[in-house]
């Protein structure tokens, strides 16, 4: 089971925030609300958070200040603002201090859980390239050499079928989006591109007809599945 994604959001507004909060966490995700900058930093000292929402406009200290704070703290830390100002100057602002993205009240909540999912999958992504060795069932999969392994039998992979299977084994017996596979491989998610990642599907599931307890599974209208028993890696 995934560990559940913790978020922290900072909203000085109540009701927004306690809408925003009872929202998130009836998607999964594990939710600290907190009225202004100075008890969200307090918060961001004390627990470990996947991804901040921080309203621009709070008192005490506002959101651009306690992203400051944050990346200070831990630079990779994604943010998204949330901010009454449309000002073109204030976006760059946070820009400049390292948001991920920045959302202009009004707005609905599903987008803004539609941009946080978006900024987790490229934070996860960044995590996947780290990994050298999967385990894939009964195979060994080296990322680096682009090999997979079984009985002793090494399966040079193509630089692709390698990139599709390292998404596969990181995503390991979950969904593995179509859409992102493509742009992250391919960069654009047309037609054509759509329909060279197919082939590298049945490639790879022909690689790992050597374990029956391992496939590659379509999951209709979202993208692919890698099954496998177990799931193990080493940085």
């Amino acid at each position: 089971m995934e560990q559940q994604i913790k978020v922290l959001l900072c909203e000085d507004d109540e009701n927004l925030g306690m809408l925003l909060r009872e929202y998130l966490q009836t998607k999964g995700f594990n939710t600290d609300l907190m009225p202004d900058g100075e008890e969200g930093l307090n918060a961001f000292t004390k627990e470990k958070y996947d991804l901040c929402v921080l309203d621009v406009m709070m008192p005490k200290k506002d959101g651009f200040a306690l992203a400051k704070d944050i990346k200070a703290i831990n630079a990779e830390m994604p943010i998204i603002f949330l901010t009454a100002k449309t000002m073109k100057e204030d976006i760059i602002e946070g820009f400049k201090l390292g948001a991920d993205d920045y959302l202009s009240k009004p707005f609905s909540m599903e987008e803004l859980l539609f941009r946080m999912e978006a900024i987790l999958r490229r934070v996860k992504g960044k995590k996947t390239k780290e990994v050298s060795l999967y385990s894939i069932g009964n195979f060994g999969f080296d990322t680096q050499k682009q090999v997979l392994s079984i009985d002793g039998r090494d399966i040079k992979l193509t630089t692709k079928e390698s990139e599709l299977l390292t998404l596969l084994a990181a995503n390991a017996n979950n969904i593995l989006e179509r859409n992102y596979a493509l742009k992250t491989i391919w960069i654009d998610d047309n037609y054509f591109n759509a329909r060279s990642m197919d082939v590298y599907i049945t490639k790879l599931r022909k690689h790992l007809k050597g374990d029956p307890s391992v496939g590659i599974i379509n999951i209709h209208g979202k993208g692919y599945k890698l099954i496998t028993p177990e799931k193990e890696v080493k940085e």
